[in-house]
């Protein structure tokens, strides 16, 4: 159903964002957990997404300031087994970025004491393990990261934020990278940079994942509120 649909470019775009004059859209995935089908992919590419969890873990919507709905995953838990679930989309190629410039990013809303060590917003691939981009709020402060590791080489590079965001209240989070620079946007402003191998390569078999790694201990899981998740490959936006 989703592949046949046809979107406007405007609607496959994040908010606030203008594709140059004559560009192409480059939208590999996008969701905003609104209208019926809360888990579809509105970019029209047919990555839907399937919960994976474990101990009770699901997630839910809650509507927004503005109208709108965001997706809630499961509140802090200090004692095992604790909930746990991730959102994932069928592993494909289409969303291997390989050597081109790439941005991805969502909205977050995080309290004060939903803050981890660690909290995945998305990923696509492992550090250890073949290759990785991923968006993350680390650390009881709750600053965001951005990370790249090459699928040559296990070498972690991050952009880290130099700001929280654990205040509840809604940031918009977008990781760049371009060339060989990694940059990290808050509410669109660069917070973080992180210098890059010029090829950097990132393509994996593993799965689009949100919310967590998946429904496993050690899971990274996701305790606040996400909406407007999207990557966007092949075009890497204005300079940062």
């Amino acid at each position: 159903m989703f592949r046949s649909l046809v979107l406007a470019a405007s609607m496959m775009l994040p908010a606030g964002f203008a594709a140059p004059a004559g560009a192409a859209t480059t939208m590999a995935v996008r969701y905003t957990f609104d209208g019926p089908a809360v888990l579809a992919d509105v970019s029209g590419h047919g990555h839907d997404l399937t919960p994976v969890s474990r101990y009770g873990g699901a997630s839910a919507t809650a509507a927004r300031e503005g109208g709108g709905r965001a997706l809630v995953f499961p509140p802090p838990c200090r004692k095992e087994p604790c909930p746990r679930i991730a959102l994932r989309a069928a592993t494909t190629t289409e969303l291997n970025p390989g050597r081109r410039p790439l941005r991805y990013g969502a909205s977050v809303r995080l309290a004060a004491d939903q803050t981890t060590k660690g909290e995945n917003v998305m990923q696509k691939g492992y550090s250890v393990r073949g290759s990785q981009y991923k968006l993350q709020v680390d650390g009881l402060a709750g600053r965001p990261s951005c990370v790249l590791v090459d699928d040559r080489s296990p070498g972690i590079h991050a952009a880290i934020s130099s700001v929280g965001v654990a205040d509840d209240r809604w940031h918009t989070l977008e990781c760049r990278r371009r060339g060989a620079q990694l940059s990290l946007l808050v509410d669109g402003v660069v917070r973080g940079r992180a210098a890059l191998p010029a090829d950097l390569s990132v393509s994996n078999v593993r799965p689009f994942s949100i919310g967590g790694k998946g429904s496993y201990a050690d899971n990274d899981q996701f305790q606040g509120m996400l909406d407007d998740v999207w990557v966007e490959i092949g075009q890497a936006g204005g300079s940062v």
